[in-house]
């Protein structure tokens, strides 16, 4: 298994520290803080330890209240708020330094048969004939500031492969809606919550820079403080996260420095497996104020 895919399972992973209290590290991405997706990751894993197997995850919904320090131990406390015929609920909080950065709920639901429809899938160019987002990021690196380069040189644990490439470094203004191909880089073991939970983790690459590109904006500029707000997730069938996903995703509408963002995920064969909603923070900041991705002070 690559490096970097084995370091992103292992990431997902926390240690329990008691009946309901679990435990996760801090991987790295390049960002000043702690990266949502990672919580929401973990925050599955920690709510699904405490369900019996037979019932999966079917959505999900969290806040972001706090920008996470990426050098301390986050702390998952689990409320088993209820276990039902068919449906299970846990909440759990997120916990740094005494104080909750994240609040989440999960319902899982036994497998069950009933009527099905769904979206079909855009009809895009596969993901075999486009440029990796690695390549994408060697191509501008030596325009990168200097704390990001580290960063854009990795392979990284997930190969994405945008059908509209956007340049974050020169944004020009264009349509909202977005197709970027995704799959773990390596295969991964048959765990379904563990093929949930590296969705949910990819899932926030991106999201929310379909609000931005209306605008011709880039979480690249400084003068621009962006930071995820709440997340919710659907999931309506099974998948594989290591094989190829189209994450479609749009943004109906902004205002008030806050995006709106939705998405879904479909496989290759047409399938739509999950959808995803997204609202963030999306201010301009004079040049005096200190730039900060998650700023508390929002």
């Amino acid at each position: 298994m690559k490096a970097e895919v084995e370091e992103l399972l292992s990431l997902l992973q926390v240690e329990r520290l008691e009946y309901n209290l679990f435990r996760g590290v801090s991987g790295e991405i390049g960002s000043p803080n702690v990266f949502g997706g990672q919580v929401l990751g973990q925050a599955l894993m920690s709510a699904a330890i405490t369900v019996e197997a037979a019932r999966g995850v079917h959505s999900l919904h969290a806040y972001f209240l706090r920008p996470g320090d990426k050098n301390a131990r986050i702390v998952y406390d689990v409320e088993r708020i209820r276990d039902g015929g068919s449906f299970t609920t846990r909440r759990v909080v997120a916990i740094q330094h005494g104080r909750p950065i994240f609040n989440f709920a999960a319902s899982f639901h036994v497998e069950e048969p009933g009527p099905r429809h769904e979206q079909p899938m855009a009809q895009v160019i596969g993901p075999e004939g486009l440029a990796s987002d690695r390549e994408l990021r060697r191509r501008i690196i030596g325009r990168l500031p200097e704390a990001r380069r580290a960063a854009a040189k990795t392979e990284g644990a997930i190969d994405f492969r945008h059908v509209e490439p956007y340049d974050p470094l020169a944004p020009t203004p264009g349509p909202s809606l977005r197709h970027t191909w995704l799959r773990i880089a390596d295969r991964m073991p048959d765990d379904p919550i563990l093929h949930r939970a590296a969705l949910a983790y990819a899932s926030d690459f991106g999201l929310l820079q379909s609000a931005m590109i209306p605008h011709g904006l880039s979480f690249m500029q400084p003068s621009l403080q962006v930071a995820s707000l709440d997340h919710a997730m659907w999931f309506h069938d099974d998948f594989r996260a290591d094989e190829w996903l189209l994450y479609e995703m749009e943004s109906p509408a902004a205002g008030g420095a806050r995006g709106f963002c939705r998405g879904t995920f479909h496989t290759q064969d047409g399938r739509l497996v999950a959808s995803v909603a997204q609202e963030g923070l999306i201010r301009m900041r004079r040049a005096s104020e200190s730039i900060e991705h998650g700023d508390p002070s929002r």
